[in-house]
């Protein structure tokens, strides 16, 4: 017959097993997958990496909140009442992703809840429990300035892979932070390509008694649809498959968007935002087809850098309900629409005559145009893209993703980029140089 624990007894056992705590006080079942990340990252530097969706954002508060709940630090270190937990990305967006997942765990879990004594979001969000412990999230841009001065016992580095700086930011920056506490850091994120992450996934492998290394599929995630995923592995060049499901490190170097562009784009973002009087407004319609999603973006381009203010993506919708949601945004906001007019485009652009639409026919020579001219007005610093998510439960989808995934070669599945494209087709120089891609462009 099974044991059976007390509350209390419950409680004690959950300092050093978080798998329990998790289970019993939080009221989640972890996975397979981060029970063992759960049970074994434990050492000073512990290294996740993934693929989309696997759940290392709700792995991370889980450890969080265990970790701030009961203090858990070397006894040498633990005279100082202050107790402190950092929630790192390359965005505050981003970053703030693993403090509200802390929050939902918190919420409604009595026991646990009564440990908060406070709440706040500026300067910077912060969870402050009774016990001294205290969860924040900050940006690692500008070099790691928005933590300087700070210490830390617990940081977790979110999407380290897309950090600009990685290696000054973990050596200089959080090494120091952790130094007087003899703190623990995680770093953790879907791969990109085979960067410094990989290069330190590979040094802390090594070290088995001073670091812990983890992969993970997103086919280990029970919540994902298995359909979902089967389809994904399917249709997605298998590079892709390989990175984003399967958590593996494969070369790149074929991307159009380097990094530092996409993040100055969502740093310049103001966000989603209604029509403004007297401003120029650009829209491109990307349409689905077969297992792809009809996506429209609309850019304000009254001043630079140009914002993008609506984004609909949806799939398996009826063509005159299609042309109705090409026409209503053309009369919300006024402006030019640019229409995908490759093949049953071509009706689609008759359909909404009224409205007077310019077409754009896919081609090897016009993609490579289209996606020049994409890559010329990231580059100039003249987009502001903000943070633009989906979650259905079955999928989830994210605009930056798309964004760092478009490539010369095949990517027929980057609607939302195509669509982003199109709407800045209007602004291209009108003598734009004919494009030389890097590698074959494959027509639509």
């Amino acid at each position: 017959m099974a044991r059976k624990f007390s509350k209390d007894n419950r409680w004690r056992r959950s300092v050093t097993d978080p798998v329990l705590f998790c289970r019993e006080f939080l009221e989640i079942e972890p996975h397979p997958g981060q029970q063992r990340w759960l049970t074994n990252s434990d050492k000073g530097q512990n290294l996740l990496v993934t693929g989309n969706r696997w759940g290392k954002s709700l792995v991370q508060a889980i450890k969080m909140v265990h970790r701030a709940i009961f203090r858990i630090r070397d006894l040498e270190y633990d005279t100082a009442r202050r107790y402190r937990l950092l929630s790192l990305a390359i965005t505050q967006d981003q970053a703030n992703i693993i403090f509200r997942n802390c929050l939902t765990l918190i919420k409604g879990k009595s026991l646990v809840e009564l440990l908060v004594e406070k709440v706040t979001y500026t300067p910077f969000p912060r969870i402050e429990f009774g016990n001294g412990a205290e969860i924040t999230a900050r940006t690692s841009q500008n070099r790691g300035e928005y933590i300087l001065g700070n210490d830390y016992d617990y940081i977790n580095f979110d999407e380290v892979a897309f950090e600009l700086h990685p290696e000054y930011i973990v050596d200089e920056i959080l090494t120091m932070r952790l130094a007087d506490r003899k703190g623990m850091l995680d770093l953790t994120s879907t791969p990109r390509g085979k960067n410094w992450f990989y290069q330190k996934y590979r040094q802390l492998a090594a070290q088995p008694a001073a670091a812990y290394v983890q992969q993970g599929r997103s086919t280990e995630n029970p919540h994902l649809s298995g359909e979902f995923l089967q389809r994904k592995i399917e249709t997605l060049p298998q590079a892709r498959v390989n990175q984003n499901i399967y958590g593996m490190f494969v070369e790149s170097g074929n991307e159009i968007l380097a990094e530092q562009f996409i993040q100055q784009a969502l740093a310049q973002a103001t966000g989603l935002a209604a029509r403004v009087a007297h401003h120029r407004y650009l829209h491109g319609w990307d349409l689905a087809r077969k297992q792809t999603y009809t996506v429209g973006i609309t850019l304000d381009v009254a001043r630079k850098p140009y914002q993008l203010v609506r984004l609909e993506r949806f799939q398996r919708r009826d063509w005159p309900a299609v042309y109705e949601t090409i026409r209503k945004r053309q009369h919300e906001y006024g402006g030019e629409t640019v229409i995908d007019s490759t093949g049953i485009g071509d009706v689609v652009v008759s359909h909404v005559d009224d409205i007077k639409p310019h077409g754009f026919i896919f081609t090897a020579q016009s993609k490579a145009e289209l996606l020049t001219n994409l890559q010329s007005e990231f580059e100039a610093g003249n987009l502001g893209i903000p943070q633009v998510e989906q979650n259905t439960g079955e999928e989830y989808w994210s605009l930056s993703e798309e964004l760092r995934e478009v490539s010369w070669e095949q990517n027929n599945h980057c609607d939302a980029v195509m669509a982003l494209a199109l709407a800045l087709w209007p602004l291209r120089p009108q003598a734009i140089t004919k494009a030389t891609p890097q590698f074959r462009i494959d027509s639509i």
